[in-house]
């Protein structure tokens, strides 16, 4: 069964960067598109970054090129950097893995991890 765990949040001030890491293990990585949500305080979760196995990167509309996302296959880990934080950054940041469509007909599923706070806070 996949798992996933993140790592790397935390208290930074305005302006300043964290990375985020997702390390993945129980599935053949390259099976799954790479994603980052995330879930500010009474809001919704919502799609912050993507990554397919081709390296195909998409946004949400918000990032405007400050968090890039990338991936490492033979680490079978995602990461997302993220840059010039902003207060309305904070929230719950919650790594996908979202099976590809030949995957998703053998049987693979979609995982979620357990989430990493980050507080962007001076």
């Amino acid at each position: 069964q996949v798992q996933l765990v993140e790592s790397g949040g935390g208290l930074v001030q305005p302006g300043g960067s964290l990375t985020l890491s997702c390390a993945v293990s129980g599935s053949i990585f390259t099976m799954y598109t790479m994603g980052w949500y995330r879930e500010g305080p009474g809001q919704q979760r919502e799609l912050v970054a993507t990554i397919d196995n081709r390296n195909t990167a998409k946004y949400g509309d918000f990032v405007k090129g400050r968090f890039p996302i990338s991936r490492d296959n033979a680490q079978k880990s995602a990461y997302l950097q993220m840059n010039d934080l902003k207060p309305e950054d904070s929230g719950v940041y919650f790594c996908n893995a979202a099976p590809s469509e030949l995957a998703g007909l053998m049987g693979v599923v979609c995982a979620w991890g357990q989430g990493t706070l980050v507080t962007v806070s001076s």
